[in-house]
């Protein structure tokens, strides 16, 4: 590979130093400037990156040594800095969702064709051994023809960690544009592009108190549903329980279970890189584990940007695509429009699956 593809960072929050530390190992990439909102966390976070200036957005758009935009600002923006980017003759690679609305994700998707530019996106832990070993074990057939998956998330709300959850709480968040991401991308990689939802969703807190940090103690309104229930059935006819939940303490529920014709595996979390996947077929007592036999070992946040930026060195689609996020972002949403009707609904996108790393 020839010269580092050079990144300009949008967004100096809590997820921003997970980037730093991964790009940071890589030869691939090179943070040259970091931006936010509040340029005073910029100027902070660029303390920890080497060769890093801090300045404004409209710099960082104009910036003839900035490749590659990480767009790492909050779902409701998402769309507006990746078509800045892009408008900016820039790549763009963003946190997920792709955009809050499907109709925002699909101008960018459609921006970045006109302008011959490439867009990714998170999740990347999709990339890393635990998902991709279990997605090989299911291609090779270990558990026969898969038939149905269940998925659950379930914890008690950010607000309990998070110094300012507000965004988690307002359109383009809740658990199922939050977390899902990670467990819809993780479905399509095991069992394919999903055609068609049925949910139901609740908001059984009308309010929420932040619980950490300098503003400890206030109270602000939810304005999702923070509760999904759904069944997606994908185009190969294996069915999906998903459960996404920001008012479960807790669960001894697997992250992801698929379940086929000769056996079932648990797979790990899929807000994770590794984990341990595990196998039981008819007859067995008990779980076997299997070793990992695919994907990034050692990943970290922003392997899917490296990846993103060696597939344009090569000249091949990258893994992190726009496709799938577009897929995922609008499988959330109908799903979403499927609970306010409580109704079936088909998926309209569709996406290609990427190849087994």
């Amino acid at each position: 590979m020839g010269e580092p593809m050079r990144v300009g960072v949008v967004g100096a929050g809590n997820i921003s130093h997970q980037y730093f530390r991964t790009l940071s190992t890589l030869s691939s990439t090179e943070v040259v400037a970091v931006s936010d909102r509040d340029l005073s966390r910029a100027v902070a976070a660029v303390e920890t990156v080497p060769g890093a200036r801090a300045i404004p957005l409209d710099e960082l758009l104009a910036a003839d040594d900035i490749d590659l935009v990480l767009n790492l600002t909050t779902p409701e923006a998402h769309a507006d800095v990746a078509l800045a980017a892009l408008a900016s003759g820039k790549h763009v690679y963003g946190e997920k969702p792709l955009a809050a609305r499907p109709a925002e994700g699909a101008a960018v998707v459609e921006a970045a064709e006109k302008a011959g530019l490439r867009v990714g996106c998170a999740p990347d832990t999709v990339l890393g051994t635990g998902i991709q070993t279990a997605r090989k074990i299911v291609e090779d057939g270990m558990i026969g023809a898969p038939t149905s998956a269940t998925a659950v998330m379930a914890c008690f709300g950010h607000e309990r960690w998070h110094p300012d959850p507000e965004f988690y709480y307002r359109p383009g968040g809740g658990p199922l544009l939050d977390m899902g991401p990670y467990y819809l991308s993780a479905l399509v990689h095991l069992l394919g592009p999903v055609k068609s939802v049925t949910g139901v969703g609740s908001r059984p807190r009308p309010t929420r108190t932040i619980a950490n940090g300098p503003r400890a103690g206030t109270t602000f309104q939810t304005d999702v549903d923070t509760h999904i229930t759904g069944l997606l059935e994908h185009e190969n006819g294996a069915l999906t329980s998903l459960i996404m939940s920001f008012d479960m303490a807790a669960t001894r529920s697997s992250n992801i279970e698929v379940h086929g014709t000769a056996g079932s595996l648990i797979v790990p979390d899929p807000n994770k890189f590794d984990g341990e996947c595990t196998l039981r077929r008819p007859g067995e007592a008990d779980w076997s584990a299997v070793p990992p036999s695919a994907g990034f070992a050692e990943a970290g946040r922003g392997s899917g940007l490296a990846e993103m930026a060696q597939a344009i060195a090569e000249g091949r689609p990258h893994r992190a695509s726009a496709d799938l996020a577009y897929h995922v972002l609008d499988c959330a949403y109908t799903l979403l429009e499927s609970a306010a009707q409580r109704t079936t609904l088909d998926v309209k996108s569709r996406c290609e699956v990427p190849p087994l790393v």
